[in-house]
């Protein structure tokens, strides 16, 4: 172990602290972590937490989910400029129009959004529960789907609703093509192809499978493929090989990088720790709000 991993640990007893990280965070951190997950991972493991301060090393919407879901913690993000374009894409100013249009439609918001988006939303969702959650709505409501697009129309294909999407994506996985499909293919024929919802719609119609970080994991551990091809952000792979040794995993895309999930280090970690800080908070009343679609998405009940 480092020096400065042996400091986090130490720092960490002392702090009562629980270091979570997302599946796209450098590998460093990932091994630091106390858990690792995607975005529902996450939320459901905020919301059950005994630790006084949480480290959370993502980006800024997933800090505010926490700090919503326990408001009692110390919430830290390692760097407050972690931030995600796709987030920032919706306000809640854009969600409260498209109601105004839509006045009887159910609002679904992505988790990857502000907690202002989320405060005028009726139900947040991932990209592991999002056909769930549609399923959840009556068939006869219209549904608002922000900020994503792309998985908003991949979750339209998986359940045959005709949802309304908000113009937003997610630059990373936008920039994976069918024909870095057609490329990787060549190079190693037979190997499935696993892509995330969050990519293109001929992307995700091309490859074998579109699934979650989360459901990656899972699939990847239940399949007799030797070599398989992964097209999401290239921190996943760290641990599809972690927990797949004999297997080979190739990224679509190696390019398919965050740079805000990469923002976070081992020194920033240590810092935090160290000073308590950049500390995320939600307005009372933002989060109160706010927290009702994340509640409502870690319920089983109707929604809408």
């Amino acid at each position: 172990m480092s020096e400065i991993a042996e400091k986090i640990h130490k720092l960490k007893k002392e702090r009562n602290a629980v270091i979570l990280a997302h599946n796209y965070q450098l590998a460093e951190v990932q091994d630091i972590a106390d858990f690792s997950g995607d975005s529902l991972e996450l939320a459901r493991k905020a919301a059950n937490l005994d630790e006084d301060v949480v480290v959370f090393c993502g980006v800024h919407f997933m800090a505010e989910t926490a700090a919503m879901l326990s408001p009692e913690k110390i919430v830290l993000l390692p760097d407050a400029h972690a931030g995600c374009p796709m987030a920032d894409m919706a306000t809640g100013e854009d969600v409260i129009a498209l109601k105004r249009q839509y006045p009887d439609a159910v609002v679904v918001c992505y988790v990857n959004s502000t907690a202002d988006v989320k405060a005028v939303s009726d139900v947040c969702c991932t990209s592991s529960n999002a056909v769930d959650i549609i399923n959840r709505i009556p068939k006869e409501k219209q549904i608002i789907f922000v900020p994503d697009k792309y998985l908003g129309g991949h979750v339209a294909r998986m359940t045959g609703r005709d949802i309304i999407l908000f113009d937003g994506y997610c630059p990373t996985h936008a920039r994976q093509l069918v024909e870095h499909i057609d490329a990787v293919r060549k190079l190693y024929p037979g190997a499935p192809v696993i892509v995330h919802p969050e990519s293109r719609k001929e992307v995700c119609l091309a490859a074998d499978e579109a699934l979650s970080t989360g459901q990656m994991c899972a699939w990847a551990k239940q399949s007799s493929a030797s070599t398989i091809i992964v097209g999401t952000e290239t921190g996943l792979l760290h641990r599809l090989r972690r927990e797949n040794p004999e297997k080979m995993f190739v990224p679509l895309f190696d390019q398919a990088v965050c740079e805000n999930m990469k923002k976070i280090t081992l020194e920033k970690i240590l810092w935090s720790l160290e000073d308590l800080s950049p500390r995320i908070t939600v307005p009372e009343d933002v989060a109160k709000k706010a927290n009702r679609a994340v509640v409502a998405m870690l319920g089983d009940g109707p929604i809408g």
